[in-house]
């Protein structure tokens, strides 16, 4: 990929971490891993490419508002491979203090 996805954390506080991310074309987030559980809100319909650690492809349709959760451990990488931008919203669920 060309570059890097940009990120803007909105919230973060003891209990969630709101950033919204904006991948424009040829961008990729860079592989990583979820620490926390974790909410995606669409803000843009859109095709992502998810690369798994094996080197796995994949696509996700995103439509606006169609939010979706995820447990944490997931790891992957994040690409735009198309002519658009791809803008959302990840809301990581904090673990609560016992």
């Amino acid at each position: 990929m060309a570059g890097n996805a940009q990120s803007n954390v909105q919230v973060d506080n003891d209990d969630v971490r709101v950033t919204e991310w904006r991948l424009a074309p040829n961008t990729a987030t860079g592989h990583h891993t979820h620490e926390m559980d974790y909410v995606i809100v669409p803000i843009v319909a859109a095709e992502m490419t998810i690369i798994a650690p094996s080197g796995e492809v994949s696509t996700a349709q995103l439509g606006v508002g169609q939010s979706y959760f995820r447990k944490a451990g997931v790891q992957h990488d994040v690409q735009n491979r198309t002519d658009r931008d791809i803008v959302f919203l990840e809301i990581e669920l904090k673990p609560r203090a016992a």
